[in-house]
């Protein structure tokens, strides 16, 4: 009967997928928000990775910048989106942290409670630089400086709760000097103060102070990753001095929870991919980063360890985040 073979297609299709099923994803214009300003860092690698998911698939995939709140604004904009892989987020530490209420100091946060990570994009280090008035060459000498000083070091950061002031209070964590922070509204204008030598020290994007470095306006004290950077072959790591001090900007990209995991592993398959390509890698030396290539699992458990580690030193140092809990 003819009912009777209609119900069969039905069920036919309901079995093997729909059209929006993850097998034809993407079917439209793909959505990447990126809670921060447009030109920053983690913008740069937004375009960069929308440009490789568009030349893979054909559909247009529009950044769309919603800074604010220490990217607290734009993240929340994603999370009451509809998990269906059109809506992602470019994010990063600072973004998580301020929008998480896991993020506490005691080890309990899980990524997946609020987003479904999906791959790395670049995990850059900073350069610790110092003003050239400062008697010091060198991490060791920083210290030793710091705690002659009755009133110990100053350091600038991009504001409260940016990279740049939780990685001055890792390293006064560490090293048990003190360490005044002084908040502005930005990188630049913190390099301003420091090459004026209104501050003594910052810890900053490696492309945004090497060019004063270069020109001796800077002195680059050490590089904040555990390993040395091709990018800085000069430059020592402050772990070298500070043993185990790590502090790299990480930025990736999320999605909903409940995002269906075969979208999840379809996007990460294809920035993998980018990511080992020369032009890909030209763009990541232009953030004076590496790829790192990961699966959506092993970057979910690096942003939770991440998280977790700045976090608490969020909460011995009493720092309020801009963006809330």
């Amino acid at each position: 009967m003819m009912w009777v073979r209609v119900v069969s297609l039905v069920l036919l299709l309901c079995a093997t997928g729909s059209p929006s099923s993850a097998g034809e994803y993407p079917e439209h214009a793909i959505k990447m928000i990126v809670p921060f300003a447009a030109g920053g860092g983690t913008d740069v690698l937004a375009r960069i990775i929308a440009q490789s998911l568009n030349s893979k698939w054909g559909q247009p995939v529009v950044v769309e910048n919603q800074p604010g709140a220490s990217g607290a604004i734009g993240s929340r904009a994603v999370m009451s989106a509809a998990p269906d892989g059109y809506t992602l987020l470019m994010a990063s530490t600072g973004a998580l942290m301020a929008v998480s209420s896991g993020a506490e100091g005691n080890g309990s946060f899980d990524v997946n409670q609020i987003l479904t990570p999906i791959a790395i994009g670049a995990a850059p280090p900073y350069l610790l630089v110092a003003n050239p008035s400062l008697p010091v060459t060198t991490t060791a000498d920083l210290i030793r400086y710091g705690r002659e000083k009755p009133d110990g070091l100053t350091f600038g950061s991009s504001g409260v709760g940016a990279a740049s002031h939780l990685s001055g209070l890792l390293f006064a964590s560490q090293t048990g000097i003190k360490m005044l922070h002084v908040p502005y509204k930005g990188t630049g204008p913190a390099v301003t103060d420091l090459i004026g030598g209104r501050i003594d020290v910052i810890f900053a994007p490696g492309p945004v102070v090497q060019q004063f470095v270069q020109s001796g306006q800077l002195k680059a004290l050490g590089v904040t990753d555990t390993q040395p950077s091709k990018f800085y072959p000069d430059v020592p790591t402050v772990s070298a001095t500070v043993p185990g001090y790590e502090s790299v900007g990480w930025f990736g990209l999320l999605a909903l929870p409940k995002t269906p995991p075969d979208i999840v592993r379809k996007i990460n398959e294809v920035i993998v991919a980018a990511m080992q390509t020369a032009e890909f890698r030209d763009h990541l030396a232009t953030l004076g980063a590496e790829p790192r290539l990961q699966t959506p699992e092993e970057f979910g458990r690096y942003i939770n360890a991440d998280v977790a580690k700045w976090s608490k030193i969020v909460k011995d140092n009493d720092v309020q985040l801009p963006g809330g809990k």
